[in-house]
Order: structure tokens, then sequence, then C-alpha cells
């Protein structure tokens, strides 16, 4: 995400929706990785579902990001299509702590 904001003049020009854009992509990671090692089930679940909220607060950024001039539609797709399979990777992390005691 800083690659493409920082490739993106428009994205370089509004401080705030390019620091917004890349503090949900950087809380994906960082909430996962803390959700791993966290001692029980349910703390690791709740991280995973902040991570989770954090992909979809990404797109709709994107789309965003894409109406308002600042992302070609192309680059815009194929982020989504990568943030949609994290998020989906997350889901299926959730049911599997889920049904661990």
């Amino acid at each position: 995400m800083y690659q493409v904001t920082d490739e993106h003049t428009k994205f370089k020009q509004d401080f705030r929706f390019r620091d917004q854009i890349r503090a949900a992509a950087v809380s994906v990671p960082s909430n996962t990785a803390e959700g791993d090692e966290l001692d029980t089930n349910k703390q690791s679940i709740r991280h995973f579902y902040i991570a989770k909220g954090s992909t979809a607060e990404v797109i709709t950024q994107l789309i965003i990001a894409q109406e308002i001039g600042y992302l070609p539609p192309k680059i815009t797709e194929e982020l989504i299509k990568e943030y949609e399979h994290v998020s989906h990777m997350l889901a299926k992390l959730i049911a599997a702590r889920s049904k661990t005691p």
C-alpha cells in the first residue's frame, strides 16, 4: 500500500486519506500476528476479527480512491482481489480457532 500511495500523485497530496489507507493496510498483518501470539483462542480470534475488519476498511477506501480518481480501475481491482483473499483466509482461520478448545 505504501508503494501504491507513493506512486500516485493524488495520494501524495491527500495526506489524511493516504495515511488512513496505509494504517488500515498495516493493521491487517499486525493484528493477525498479534492474535497468533496470544494465550487463548478467544483473544486470538478477537484480533483476527479486527484484522478482517481492516481488510473491509481497505477495500472500501480503495473503492473511494478509484471513484475520486486517485487510482485506475485495474490497480483497484487487483488490490481488492488481494484483500478479499486475505479476508477469506482470516475467516477460515477464525473458524478453525473457534473449533479448537
